[in-house]
């Protein structure tokens, strides 16, 4: 369903089982003649019964013993801490009962993805995780007694994040040794892929991050509120990234959920293509009920296939511009701003610009290495439209200032070459090596040992 780069770990987020426990004496009757609640299922579940013990089995989840290793509240509440600070918005107590969960399966997880590492004889070295958690450090801008005291201030710890790393390398290198070693792609599907998309080029490609939440027909009602939760949550100034990280059950949930750039049918999927192809940069849609579960989608930018971006093009700008004193009479500004208007309109491309501004008490700004999306959004097109010596419309008020951009010059950037035959391949791979991943890990949850405290 989607392309997924396997050099990094998939951290998957699936359902963890649950011990009922204390059960009462007695109970109410229930129907002998149950069909089941939802067209085919096969458990054959009753429409009518009564719970024995209390319903909410997050109640009595704080912590877990996976095959014979302990989860703490400690290790709970460390990484709950990570996901809070990351997130930058207020948790509310439902939501942090719902975040709580969540991350305990996360934990269970990453226990038995070390767990089966561990079971092939390999080994993370202390060495590797500190490199790791030193470049996260220098990330972050941060030096390692910093990174150090941050993580105290917000009540994690250097250990929750180390075990995460652990966790991540050890999976990732399990799934080199168990999944992608068996992985084989045929020269004929690489170039049958590199002929498609030259056959696109000039089409839309997106830059898309997803949350992937499954859901069986028993969970839907519940995976879809939850979904709407994640969706609130973000909508309130959530991190993606971060929700990504911790609740998405795709394999990019290790690197927030982005599935790099894409072209729609290579979602493999008509309402997520129908979804996203009338997205714009920066827009959030979800729930999308897709077969198997749920999707969250994040535009984060589009282009055109195999074709140079505009928005890339190196400007050279000169910024004229006029400021005027609050405190003066109105006519005073507006004899300033007419005087200003009409300098500019005296000027003759970029060789008079700083003479006439001069002139007219007005300031220029040399610019001749900026990128044009590196302008607001509202100016990219208004300046990529200019011929050279030309200006912008004036934009800007009495306390701001008033200017105009003028171009003084334009490299426009090369046509892209797009992927070449090993990084096709290597998508293919991928994309493999992420289902059988997600097979091997639901395995894993199968034929665990876990007790709940």
């Amino acid at each position: 369903m989607i392309r997924v780069n396997a050099k990094m770990l998939a951290k998957f987020c699936g359902s963890a089982a649950t011990i009922a426990a204390g059960f009462a004496l007695t109970a109410a009757p229930v129907s002998v003649q149950a069909q089941a609640a939802v067209s085919g299922n096969s458990l054959d579940l009753p429409e009518n019964f009564e719970m024995l013990t209390n319903p909410d089995p997050n109640v009595r989840k704080a912590t877990a013993v996976v095959n014979g290793h302990v989860i703490t509240g400690t290790d709970l509440d460390q990484r709950v801490a990570l996901l809070v600070d990351a997130s930058q918005s207020e948790v509310g107590p439902e939501e942090m009962q719902r975040v709580r969960s969540q991350v305990l399966r996360n934990l269970i997880d990453e226990t038995l993805q070390i767990q089966a590492a561990e079971a092939e004889d390999i080994t993370i070295s202390q060495a590797e995780i500190d490199q790791t958690y030193t470049r996260l450090a220098a990330q972050n801008n941060r030096q390692m007694e910093e990174m150090e005291s941050y993580l105290l201030s917000i009540g994690s710890a250097p250990a929750s994040l180390k075990r995460q790393i652990h966790g991540e390398l050890a999976w990732q290198r399990l799934l080199r040794q168990k999944v992608a070693f068996f992985v084989n792609v045929s020269a004929e599907e690489v170039n049958e892929l590199m002929q498609r998309l030259e056959a696109s080029k000039g089409t839309e490609e997106f830059r898309l991050g997803e949350i992937y939440l499954s859901s069986t027909p028993e969970s839907q009602a519940a995976v879809e509120a939850n979904a709407m939760k994640i969706v609130e949550q973000l909508r309130q100034g959530g991190s993606f990234v971060a929700y990504a990280r911790q609740f998405s059950e795709a394999s990019t949930a290790a690197v927030g959920g982005d599935l790099g750039w894409i072209r729609l049918p290579q979602l493999k999927n008509a309402q997520l293509e129908t979804v996203a192809k009338e997205m714009q940069p920066g827009q959030l849609v979800g729930p999308i009920a897709i077969p198997g579960g749920y999707s969250i989608l994040y535009l984060i930018e589009k282009r055109q296939v195999l074709t140079a971006d505009p928005r890339d093009a190196i400007l050279s700008l000169k910024q004229i511009q006029i400021q005027f004193d609050p405190a003066a009479a109105q006519d005073v500004n507006e004899a300033r701003l007419q005087g200003f208007l009409q300098g500019i309109q005296n000027m003759r491309g970029c060789g008079s610009a700083n003479e006439i501004a001069n002139s007219i008490g007005a300031s220029v700004v040399d610019n001749d290495q900026i990128r044009a999306r590196a302008l607001p959004e509202q100016l990219q097109q208004v300046v990529l439209n200019l011929s050279v010596g030309e200006m912008t419309p004036p934009f800007g008020d009495v306390a701001e200032g008033v200017r105009v951009l003028m171009l003084c010059g334009r490299d426009d950037p090369e046509v892209q070459a797009g992927p070449n035959f090993d990084q096709l391949m290597q998508e293919i791979e991928d994309e493999r090596i992420n289902r059988a991943a997600q097979r091997y890990l639901r395995d894993l949850r199968n034929d665990a040992y876990i007790e709940y405290n």
